[in-house]
């Protein structure tokens, strides 16, 4: 015969689910999201790639007449050190967040924001002392939409910093995890990234 089934055995609660291994899945879904956008955003640095590469391989006359272009300057080479450099800044400031120094995670992560700020700051200073504007040609046109684009997503990456940094003031906010500082920290990298060949395209490019 077969041993009947204690009542105590029905009122036993079901297992509940790892709270670590929810957090793990809610990241993995969110950076997968987060990188899926990063495709389309390089998608369309890309196509903005591929017609400066055409036009300039392809243009009779890529300068108008007494129009330089942009040049290699010494406020440029700054700017672009502080930005790139701001990824090794962004870096520290996630992996001191992983180790919960939220003194150490602030300073670094602001420390990011005010170097994207100073490279906002000297682009617009360097578009105020060019000798050509939007309409000037075709370098115009494309100096000043890979440049405009790629500080858009500058400004937007200093928004979504000052979001995190608000949101570490919360009491227990990243106790549950930090995905959203990861992927700021990825998207901050992505704009170093593509800063690399827009600098390339339009500046090296143009000095030689």
């Amino acid at each position: 015969m077969e041993s009947p089934i204690h009542p105590n055995h029905l009122q036993q609660p079901l297992p509940q689910p790892d709270g670590s291994a929810h957090i793990e899945d809610e990241r993995s879904k969110v950076m997968f999201g987060f990188t899926i956008f990063l495709l389309s955003e390089s998608i369309i640095f890309v196509s903005f790639f591929v017609t400066l590469i055409a036009l300039k391989l392809t243009a009779h006359q890529w300068l108008p007449p007494g129009v330089s272009g942009p040049e290699i300057t010494t406020p440029v080479i700054i700017n672009t050190v502080v930005l790139l450099s701001s990824s090794i800044v962004i870096y520290f400031a996630e992996r001191a967040l992983e180790r919960n120094h939220l003194g150490k995670f602030r300073l670094l992560w602001l420390t990011t924001s005010a170097m994207g700020a100073y490279f906002l700051v000297g682009e617009i200073k360097e578009w105020l002392g060019l000798n050509f504007g939007v309409s000037t040609g075709l370098v115009g046109a494309t100096f000043y939409l890979l440049t405009g684009f790629h500080g858009l997503h500058v400004t937007a990456g200093i928004i979504l910093q000052m979001i995190m940094l608000a949101r570490s003031f919360i009491p227990g906010n990243y106790n549950h995890g930090r995905y959203g500082v990861s992927a700021v920290s990825l998207f901050w990298h992505f704009v170093d990234a593509i800063w690399i060949f827009v600098f390339s395209l339009l500046y090296l490019w143009q000095a030689t």
